[in-house]
């Protein structure tokens, strides 16, 4: 569960993407995505993980992370998270098998207009799951933690983030996130984004052609392509996706989160 899909590259930003074996709901409690939220925050201490943005749903994770470089920062950090998480559930719910699929999805994302518009993507999951009707409304996310401005416990990298993004403060990083948030909420192209979790790199023509140089040999099934508003690197054969909309087992969700938010906080 360590390891991802495709090989990475050092010294780029990367969205990962992780899901529960099956697609079983079994991050559907509070206390469940606490956990993985616990377990990735030991993750950033003891690895030194750079977080740019995440969000815990009931059956996957969203991980927006940047690589410094530093040999096994990232597949070291989804480890500890996904194995503490899936043990400490199988223990409590005297369970076995599997939690988690296998390998973790790793897509490259490109800097400026990409970084904002792949955060956005994050911050809106549960929305076009239709659990809740804005990012503020789900406490397990990257967006509440910058909207809250919290020290103790904090994932995000606000340093690292600003930086990257080009934004001066982080109250100008909280003005710019609910502008954005709103642009894309009162658009007509607010369903899912496929690049995101199905491409290997996603940004720019060159950033792109670039991430399939230095992949070499490995991306010589993959092929560039413009996918709307982006350049992509097309998996040679898709294994899966993540389906953003759950039927049932969502209502069951926003139903839970609508009458139970004071015993959401962290």
């Amino acid at each position: 569960m360590g390891r991802a899909k495709i090989f990475h590259i050092p010294g780029y930003i990367w969205h990962l993407t992780h899901r529960c074996h099956n697609k079983d709901h079994l991050l559907k409690f509070s206390r469940d995505k606490k956990r993985w939220m616990h377990w990735l925050f030991e993750a950033k201490k003891r690895y030194g993980l750079t977080i740019l943005n995440y969000v815990v749903t009931s059956n996957h994770i969203h991980l927006l992370v940047y690589d410094d470089g530093r040999l096994g920062v990232i597949p070291r950090s989804i480890l500890l998270a996904a194995s503490r998480t899936a043990r400490e559930y199988n223990v409590r719910k005297e369970r076995s098998g599997a939690f988690w699929e296998d390998h973790y999805h790793a897509t490259a994302v490109d800097t400026s207009e990409y970084l904002r518009r792949c955060l956005v993507y994050i911050d809106l999951n549960m929305v076009r799951a239709g659990v809740v009707g804005h990012p503020g409304e789900w406490r397990f996310g990257g967006y509440s933690e910058i909207k809250s401005g919290r020290q103790r416990f904090r994932l995000i990298d606000s340093a690292r983030l600003l930086s990257l993004l080009g934004i001066p403060s982080r109250q100008a990083l909280k003005d710019f996130l609910d502008i954005w948030i709103l642009d894309k909420m009162s658009s007509s192209k607010n369903g899912r984004e496929a690049v995101w979790t199905e491409s290997v790199a996603v940004g720019g023509e060159a950033f792109v052609k670039k991430i399939k140089e230095k992949l070499g040999p490995r991306a010589n099934s993959r092929e560039v392509a413009r996918n709307g508003g982006y350049f992509v690197l097309r998996e040679g054969r898709l294994a899966y996706s993540y389906n953003a909309d759950f039927g049932r087992k969502n209502i069951i969700v926003r139903d839970f989160v609508k009458l139970g938010k004071n015993r959401l906080c962290l």
